[in-house]
């Protein structure tokens, strides 16, 4: 197994272990009165989508950070992991079982802006893999736009 293999299947460990993490702190949706009866926005997705879309965004985040870490050791990108790894754990219990929805958004803001910089600081280095954020970036950039919906419309 290559360096880059085992690098990927760690990133996949800790990816989704944050996933999952974030929501055993959030607790069940489908018991969450307080989400039943908030005002969401008309484009909020089904929640089989959402489920679908952070396993293909999961993926090709560990297959960015595999190869980044690959062709570039440096500890910044260990803290930038770190702290996107947090937000999006955090994120889930703020919105969700706190209905913190203006710190949640902040946290999206933030998570954002280290996905953001990943994309930036290593776009040229990374080359096309680069793109493989991209996913990500839009994501993040639905669940602001839903965020936003929750705190200016209830």
């Amino acid at each position: 197994m290559t360096h880059s293999t085992k690098l990927f299947l760690l990133f996949l460990v800790f990816n989704f272990g944050g996933l999952a993490l974030g929501s055993y702190f959030q607790g069940s949706i489908a018991d969450n009165a307080w989400y039943a009866e908030l005002d969401r926005a008309p484009w909020t997705p089904p929640g089989g989508v959402f489920a679908a879309a952070w396993f293909l965004i999961m993926l090709a985040y560990s297959l960015y950070l595999s190869r980044l870490s690959v062709a570039i050791n440096h500890r910044f990108i260990s803290l930038l992991f770190v702290a996107s790894w947090v937000l999006n754990v955090v994120w889930s219990p703020l919105f969700f079982r706190f209905h913190y929805t203006e710190l949640a958004l902040l946290v999206l803001a933030l998570l954002f802006f280290c996905i953001l910089t990943f994309f930036l600081l290593f776009g040229r280095r990374m080359g096309i893999f680069s793109f493989l954020l991209l996913p990500y970036l839009v994501w993040l950039c639905i669940a602001f736009s839903l965020n936003c919906y929750v705190i200016f419309n209830n």
